[in-house]
């Protein structure tokens, strides 16, 4: 790994001098980013600094001006959106990571239970704010195409993001949550399961990142969204529960 480090220095022409960077990232992301950072500040003697957070509030805050430098969305319409103003870097647009959506639950006492018996056998089921959290609005969408809403409806509790849904199943104040797949490696009790959302019930979950104006002339901000478009990454990216970019 430090061969290859020293390598990717090499190849993306990290300069000696160190910058520092904030990098405003979807909380879906967060902890992969920021295992990223560490390793690209390893190799390239910058200081690339993770800022979690969902990616509605993250936007609002690029918006009031928040010195970010870039922005790991969770979608492709907010960068998009940031892409038609004066706020981000021309061009510098680009999908990091495709986001795979699984439901997150105690464990059945049918252990055969499908992905819907299983959401109608849940006393709470905890999904991330749709109108904030890509993840909750895929969630959403699942539950409105799987025709289970008015059902399920007053038993849904809305966290402020995908990392707060997991951690509401995590804790036991939700026996039942749509989450990131990606929130699953680090922590799967075995009391509790984990069933693929078909991406036929929502739409795809296009993550992607974009430089931002502050940023433009920053090395370190350029270089971390290059070093996330190497092929040692992307594979790192695919290997953490998501799907693989183009």
């Amino acid at each position: 790994m430090r061969l290859a480090l020293i390598f990717l220095a090499l190849l993306l022409g990290w300069p000696a001098s160190a910058e520092t960077a904030r990098i405003a990232v979807a909380s879906n992301f967060a902890a992969l980013a920021g295992t990223l950072a560490e390793a690209f500040n390893a190799a390239s003697g910058h200081d690339v600094v993770v800022i979690p957070g969902s990616t509605g509030k993250l936007y609002a805050q690029i918006a009031a001006g928040a010195p970010f430098d870039a922005f790991l969305s969770a979608d492709a319409a907010t960068p998009a959106r940031l892409a038609e103003t004066s706020l981000a870097a021309p061009g510098s647009r680009f999908t990091y990571a495709i986001g795979t959506l699984v439901l997150w639950a105690h464990r059945p006492t049918d252990p055969s239970a499908d992905i819907a018996e299983t959401l109608r056998g849940a006393r709470q089921v905890a999904i991330a704010n749709p109108k904030l959290a890509p993840y909750g609005k895929a969630a959403l969408q699942s539950i409105v195409n799987m025709k289970l809403y008015e059902e399920l409806h007053d038993r849904i509790v809305t966290a402020e993001n995908v990392a707060q849904a997991f951690a509401m199943v995590q804790s036991g104040a939700a026996d039942a949550g749509f989450v990131a797949a990606s929130n699953l490696f680090d922590a799967a009790p075995a009391e509790r399961m984990v069933w693929p959302v078909p991406a036929t019930l929502h739409d795809p979950i296009l993550q992607d990142a974009i430089l931002l104006r502050h940023g433009q002339d920053n090395p370190a901000a350029i270089g971390f969204l290059d070093y996330l478009r190497t092929r040692p990454v992307r594979d790192r990216i695919r290997n953490s529960g998501y799907r693989a970019t183009p």
